[in-house]
């Protein structure tokens, strides 16, 4: 399979119709939210991804809510849930987790002990895409130090999946490493490319 993924648009069209643009070779496009800003202007973007909802997979980021999301795109929305494409098992969470501490109460956050209910009912999965970062993987903010979830990173190694992707913590896009047997890779606005 051939995966293209980002995370945290946040606003910028043009970015998004770079990836509509190089969408095209990819058997599956994944984002891993915050297409919003500050819970404004979601429709907007999405409307510009619009052309690959059929083949996008997206998770809610901080910037917009779960039921915001789904209202606003065709795509396929996972958090807390998982789905099969090409015989990979995807699961998906969203939001800020744990809650993000310099918000202006726009934020759409979770819990570590919800987020741990959602991610303990999937059993399996070959993708991990969360919109935080595992607890310790690519999470280092300037300013707050570590701010990853621990329970996205209980979860990853737990299901051990192939790959491990997410957004959210501005400073670290574009890192990336291994942790066992799991690729992991801190997305950012650009396209990124996997072949699975």
């Amino acid at each position: 399979m051939r995966l293209l993924a980002f995370s945290d648009l946040h606003l910028d069209f043009d970015a998004a119709d770079r990836l509509v643009a190089l969408s095209a070779p990819a058997d599956l496009v994944i984002g891993a939210g915050d297409f919003a800003d500050d819970r404004r202007g979601l429709q907007g973007i999405m409307d510009r991804l619009a052309p690959i909802a059929a083949k996008l997979l997206v998770v809610p980021g901080n910037n917009e809510s779960i039921d915001e999301l789904r209202g606003a795109t065709n795509a396929l929305v996972l958090h807390g849930n998982s789905t099969t494409r090409d015989g990979f098992v995807i699961a998906g969470i969203g939001g800020g987790v744990p809650p993000v501490p310099s918000s202006t109460g726009r934020s759409w956050d979770l819990g570590e002990a919800e987020a741990a209910s959602l991610l303990d009912r999937i059993e399996r999965a070959d993708i991990l895409v969360s919109h935080s970062p595992p607890f310790g993987l690519g999470d280092a903010h300037s300013q707050e130090g570590h701010v990853g979830s621990h329970a996205v990173k209980s979860a990853l190694l737990r299901l051990s999946p192939s790959l491990c992707i997410f957004g959210h913590v501005h400073d670290c896009w574009g890192s990336h490493g291994r942790i066992g047997s799991t690729e992991w890779r801190n997305l950012g606005p650009d396209p990124v490319w996997f072949e699975l």
